[in-house]
């Protein structure tokens, strides 16, 4: 064990005074009593520490760490993190060169560390100007897979998926938003662990594997977010989906007001989903309970509290698994299993994340008619009109800042290179109305590879956090 700690750590002498390096991390292994191994272009400490017993620790108890000086090691790295507590495993992402990569990934051994170590080390100065960020890093279980034929029904989804591959727990499938009887073209496949999940995508991969004769799309679907209960114990918004596209705000207030007159705040609904907001926490969770799976207008409609928007926080979820910094870096990360960079963003026909849930992004359903020679048209205004008649998000919001009696939305358009040469565009949107002191300014956490894809994108992002804003889009 002691050869194979010191070849671990002559792995990054080429960068480092190798000497001076290799003797530090053999201090830090001697004095913690921790095995330290480089393998798959990673290295770890521990995992498990010295006289651990039992399973690892559970989900949440890990964390990510972003923005490492590249020629820092663990030597320097570890005593920062024990000061949150007693670290499980280390892995720092390491260059074939000997440099690391930039980031880590720290698994303590109970949740409550990890969040002090996210609280306590997050913008944590490492070194004079130079700035780490800790996040919570979550394993992946789901997968999203497109391109599947619409008629096909849940049942038969998740059957032909525990066919194909192993470890399936369960299949999300959404309703067509104007006919309920078909799929949207996707589903959102669970598996039982992380590994089941990246086995199972890398079966899948596009171009050679196919489903019922179609030749499917296959990616990580984005990790739900995690709210602490103490949050959530304060929620009072619900969230509805599946609505038909044709119901009112005020048909959903009537229905969830049956319960107990009154208790409804307000509504607003975007396409085929909905907040309604209430006075009264109690009366959230007793609706919740009675109007999940209820039917509006001929739909069965899902109901669950919503999920607050941290706005303090500049890091977000990332689909790959992992967690990638915020908007204004314009940065990919790795996935856990495969090494490889993986820039934000998405074909247009993969889904959004709606408060931690999944949101399936609106479908352009083009219904015409025939234009008769000697039809009489009449000037309108778009404003003139009610929202339902945009598919655009674009357009959504552009129609919501006139109803606030906002200025237009300024576009601005940014751009970054992936690792292939691919040019890559993300939008930031600006709403200079907004002079109450709050966020006036919106950029998503994905990047596109068309100017329209991108312009869309920032302007459902945009729309999304207006929804949760009081009183934004009452």
């Amino acid at each position: 064990m002691y050869e194979e700690n010191k070849a671990a750590a002559n792995g990054c002498g080429k960068i480092r005074s190798g000497t001076q390096n290799d003797a530090a991390l053999l201090a830090l292994m001697e004095k913690t009593g921790y095995s330290m191994v480089q393998e798959n272009g990673q290295r770890k400490f521990g995992g498990p520490p010295p006289g651990w017993e039992g399973p690892p620790p559970p989900r949440g108890c890990e964390v990510f760490v972003g923005k490492i000086p590249r020629d820092m090691y663990e030597d320097e790295l570890v005593p920062v993190f024990e000061r949150a507590g007693k670290i499980y495993e280390f892995r720092l992402m390491m260059e074939f060169s000997g440099e690391n990569r930039g980031y880590a990934f720290v698994m303590y051994t109970t949740k409550g560390e990890a969040q002090l170590a996210i609280k306590i080390l997050n913008n944590y100065e490492i070194r004079p100007g130079k700035f780490i960020g800790v996040c919570v890093s979550l394993d992946n279980c789901k997968l999203f897979i497109g391109a599947i034929p619409k008629e096909k029904k849940k049942e038969e989804i998740l059957n032909e998926m525990k066919k194909v591959t192993e470890g399936v727990v369960d299949v999300i499938v959404y309703p067509n938003a104007t006919d309920k009887t078909k799929n949207r073209g996707f589903a959102f496949v669970e598996y039982e662990s992380h590994r089941a999940a990246a086995m199972a995508r890398r079966r899948l991969i596009p171009g050679t594997f196919q489903l019922w004769g179609h030749t499917i799309q296959v990616d990580w679907a984005d990790p739900e977010k995690e709210v602490d209960e103490e949050t959530m114990q304060r929620v009072k918004v619900l969230y509805v989906r599946n609505l038909m596209i044709s119901t009112t705000e005020d048909t959903i207030k009537a229905e969830f007001n049956k319960l107990k007159p009154g208790v409804v705040e307000r509504v607003k609904k975007l396409r085929d989903y909905a907040f309604v907001h209430f006075f009264h926490r109690e009366d959230a969770v007793a609706a919740m309970s009675v109007m999940n799976g209820k039917c509006i207008d001929g739909a069965s409609i899902e109901v669950t509290l919503a999920k607050p928007v941290n706005k303090e926080s500049t890091w977000k979820q990332h689909f790959n698994g992992q967690i990638s910094p915020g908007p204004e870096h314009l940065l990919g990360f790795p996935t856990k299993e495969d090494g490889h960079q993986k820039f934000l963003g998405k074909p247009a026909s993969l889904s959004v994340r709606l408060n931690g849930q999944h949101s399936p992004t609106p479908e352009v359903e083009r219904c015409t008619y025939p234009f008769f020679p000697g039809i009489k048209l009449t000037p309108i205004s778009m404003y003139s009109l009610k929202s339902s008649h945009f598919s655009s998000a674009a357009m959504h919001l552009d129609y919501f800042c006139n109803k606030n009696n906002w200025a237009p939305p300024e576009y601005y358009l940014y751009s970054t290179t992936s690792q292939d040469g691919k040019i890559l565009l993300v939008y930031k949107v600006l709403i200079p109305s907004i002079a109450d002191g709050s966020e006036s300014y919106f950029m998503p956490d994905k990047l596109c590879t068309t100017v329209e894809g991108a312009k869309e994108l920032a302007a459902q992002f945009t729309l999304l956090h207006l929804a949760n804003c009081t009183p934004y889009l009452a």
